[in-house]
């Protein structure tokens, strides 16, 4: 794997890669995070490629500019808590806080990401936990452990060992979304695919989890906007 740019304005950064079940030249635009990867078949010049990238060069910036702007989460900016867009703002005291739709921050400004940040993980792992134990429970399948990640490719995962894993910034969708991750991940300590019976027994422990679901799809990359680094 390698980077390279197309020239022009702004300059688009590729990631290439090969691949040898691939067949054609292939671009692909990351909605999570905006990253163009270009595929390459083992038998193709990296030229040829970079050719191609050229050709849809137009086409590419369209693309990017539709997705939405990054968001710093830092005082002054909005993000959403369980599905509720509040502002951050600076405060004295030793503690993250929402005071109605406000996100109350203490310490200096630069260090407002990584303090929410830790907060909001805190806060997924308790209602994380507090789901999974809750559809385990009726389910009669106890897990072996849950993990927080910041993945980008999955929001939640179930291992043969029955661990949970699942994306933190699951925090920042609505309680529902949150909800039905939790109840697809423990289903699958008792169907370990995504077969009719595991679907039948994430419908028992989530009646009406196609809504959530349909969420996700159209509005989880969304979730990744939020940044919380430096």
């Amino acid at each position: 794997m390698g980077q390279h740019y197309l020239s022009g304005n702004p300059p688009v950064a590729l990631i290439l890669r090969r691949s040898a079940r691939a067949r054609r030249i292939s671009l692909r635009v990351s909605g999570v995070d905006g990253r163009v990867t270009l595929t390459l078949p083992q038998d193709v010049a990296e030229r040829e490629g970079l050719k191609f990238a050229e050709e849809k060069a137009d086409w590419l910036r369209l693309q990017l500019g539709k997705r939405p702007e990054d968001v710093m989460a830092a005082p002054g900016a909005e993000i959403p808590v369980e599905g509720e867009v509040l502002q951050i703002a600076s405060a004295p005291g030793r503690s993250v806080r929402i005071e109605g739709d406000t996100l109350l921050v203490p310490g200096t400004p630069d260090t407002a990401p990584a303090r929410l940040r830790a907060w909001l993980r805190a806060r997924a792992r308790d209602r994380l936990a507090a789901a999974s134990d809750h559809y385990a429970a009726a389910l009669g399948r106890p897990y072996a452990r849950l993990t927080l990640r910041d993945t980008r490719s999955r929001w939640g995962s179930c291992s043969a060992a029955g661990g949970l894993m699942y994306s933190w910034r699951l925090i920042l969708a609505p309680p529902d979304v949150l909800d039905y991750v939790a109840a697809h991940e423990v289903a699958h300590l008792a169907e370990m695919n995504h077969s009719p019976a595991f679907w039948s027994t994430v419908a028992n422990l989530k009646p009406g989890y196609e809504a959530p679901r349909r969420w996700l799809r159209e509005k989880g990359a969304d979730l990744h906007r939020f940044r919380f680094d430096d």
